[in-house]
């Protein structure tokens, strides 16, 4: 017998069922994300985000529907992740307004909460596409609507939904060529019904038997497969080249906070920021506004979100990069199985592909793309491992904030593994000098660690607001020096701030300065600090690397 109304205790139970099989089959979901700009890993987008939501409301007791609903909707919010988390928080922020002050809810309101979802979806995007995740929410809510003429019976509204989702996910290779030229359907749909499943579950009263959901397991050569496909599909669909707008841009806005300039408009705020890119989604309630776009000035998006309140959340993803390792990644993987364990390997954190080539010089094995505004995940250094296929494994943080996770993850390795706690880019590198393949894993990290204290790390970027840190007043928009993650100097110049602070690092016994420029400086401005160093300090080598990394306009290392 189902459900023929919902109540706050029956919503909590469908959230979790939902949250359940999506979580379990997030890697297959991952596996559908055949286009060639990669924005992140679908699956595991949505159930991070997901789970965002879940855990919003799963320590609560509420008295209405219509409470739950909306601490999820807030949830998903704060915790959406790409473009199919931004939806999908989107999708329930329209259910959820759609039972305001409802207490329990029929069929016919839960038709009406999908009617809206979709529809709030819809206007969230700039350029909706058919085919997508957009076009099964829409066709699952108009059959959920048929069903509400019928009867008010929640259960039955709801076996409807996800039935008609199901023949809409079906037809989304017809309606978007590159799925129907892979032969998969579209991931954030596929995401999407694994939720609904979990609703259609509790309300009919079902278990949830996680191993046999739709058939829809992938086995390893499947996979192998898929991978083979999505290669071949890259290759003529579209180049690293070919990619317009290179940088996913996401960022998070606590509307009218700190030194807020201009009021919130939805559609002015919107329309201004889709003059910088495409694949805008903007999605706001009274207190947040969160941002993606896919973008060539990630700068400029940021500053802009600014003048309606504080960043609360900043995250910059190179597509262009992303798309050269998965094309890479797919190339290697009919073969990886097959390769022998071979008996060391190096795994680093850096951001850059210009930095994250000089860690390959220095001897690291595999770089995982992130650091200062992107901390990976222990399962990020666990998928590392996984692709290293070594018997031995050392782990360089390279950040401070990302310690616990590399330790975790050596903790949890199926292998052996251990860290070596490197705080920043110049002790990663540094410590490679100590390196020795022919040592244990414990004496490895005894040299390496001690290596690293014989550098100096100082960086370059700029302030996102008025600050004052010890006796310094910085602006907005002023260039700050740091060194071992103190800011020491503020100014107008870049120039003039990259130059003292390398002074301020060199010493007497200082033999070495290594200048690392990001994307945002040009190499004649980097040779030209390096030919000011080098006259003022005639005694010391300097070297100078393009590093490409986002945010730090100079990395500088000095030993």
């Amino acid at each position: 017998m189902g459900n023929s109304i919902i109540n706050a205790n029956d919503f909590k139970k469908m959230i979790r069922a939902g949250h359940q099989i999506l979580d379990a089959q997030s890697d297959y979901v991952n596996e559908l994300n055949v286009f060639p700009v990669p924005d992140g890993d679908t699956g595991t987008n949505m159930n991070l985000t997901f789970t965002s939501g879940l855990d919003a409301v799963k320590d609560l007791s509420y008295d209405s529907v219509s409470d739950a609903a909306k601490d999820l909707s807030k949830g998903l919010l704060m915790g959406a992740r790409g473009n199919s988390g931004v939806i999908l928080s989107q999708l329930f922020r329209g259910f959820s307004q759609a039972i305001k002050n409802k207490e329990v809810i029929n069929g016919k309101d839960l038709a009406a909460a999908f009617t809206n979802s979709a529809k709030l979806a819809y206007d969230a995007i700039m350029k909706p596409q058919e085919g997508t995740i957009l076009t099964v929410a829409r066709e699952a809510a108009e059959a959920g609507e048929l069903a509400a003429k019928t009867t008010d019976d929640a259960s039955f509204v709801m076996n409807a939904v996800y039935e008609a989702g199901q023949v809409s996910l079906e037809n989304t290779p017809e309606l978007l060529p590159v799925l129907k030229e892979v032969g998969v359907v579209d991931s954030g749909g596929q995401g999407l019904l694994y939720i609904y499943q979990g609703f259609s579950s509790i309300l009919n009263g079902e278990e949830i038997d996680l191993a046999n959901i739709d058939g829809q397991k992938v086995d390893t050569i499947d996979v192998k497969e898929l991978a083979h496909q999505q290669d071949q599909m890259s290759s003529t669909a579209m180049s690293t080249q070919d990619i317009e707008f290179g940088f996913c841009t996401e960022i998070m806005i606590r509307i009218g906070d700190g030194e807020a300039v201009e009021t919130f408009d939805y559609d002015i705020f919107r329309d201004y920021l889709a003059e910088f890119g495409d694949s805008l989604l903007v999605v706001a309630d009274e207190e947040v506004a969160k941002v993606h776009i896919h973008t060539e000035q990630p700068g400029e998006i940021m500053n802009y979100g600014q003048r309606f309140g504080t960043l609360m959340k900043i995250k910059v993803d190179n597509m262009r990069e992303q798309h050269r390792e998965l094309k890479e990644k797919q190339n290697q993987s009919a073969e990886s199985a097959f390769k022998k364990k071979k008996d060391y390997a190096v795994i680093a954190v850096a951001s850059g592909s210009g930095m994250k080539d000089l860690f390959k010089n220095f001897g690291v094995d595999y770089v995982i793309e992130g650091g200062q505004t992107m901390n990976p995940s222990t399962n990020d250094f666990l998928q590392a491992v996984e692709k290293v296929n070594a018997e031995k494994v050392i782990l360089l943080p390279n950040n401070s904030n990302i310690f616990m996770a590399a330790q975790q993850a050596a903790d949890n390795a199926p292998t052996e593994a251990l860290v070596v706690p490197t705080k920043n880019i110049s002790q990663g590198l540094t410590s490679m000098l100590a390196f020795n393949p022919a040592a244990s894993l414990e004496e490895n990290q005894e040299l390496m660690s001690e290596e690293m204290t014989y550098v100096l790390n100082g960086e370059v970027t700029y302030a996102v607001r008025d600050t004052k840190i010890k006796d310094m007043n910085i602006k907005k928009n002023d260039y700050m020096g740091l060194i071992d993650g103190d800011v020491i100097l503020s100014e107008k110049n870049l120039a003039k701030a990259a130059e003292k602070t390398v002074e301020e690092m060199i010493s007497e016994d200082s033999e070495l300065v290594t200048i690392i420029f990001g994307d945002s400086v040009t190499e004649n401005d980097a040779e030209t600090l390096a030919d000011i160093i080098q006259k003022k300090h005639k005694d010391i080598e300097v070297e100078v690397y393009n590093g490409q990394q986002p945010v730090y306009s100079y990395t500088f290392s000095v030993e």
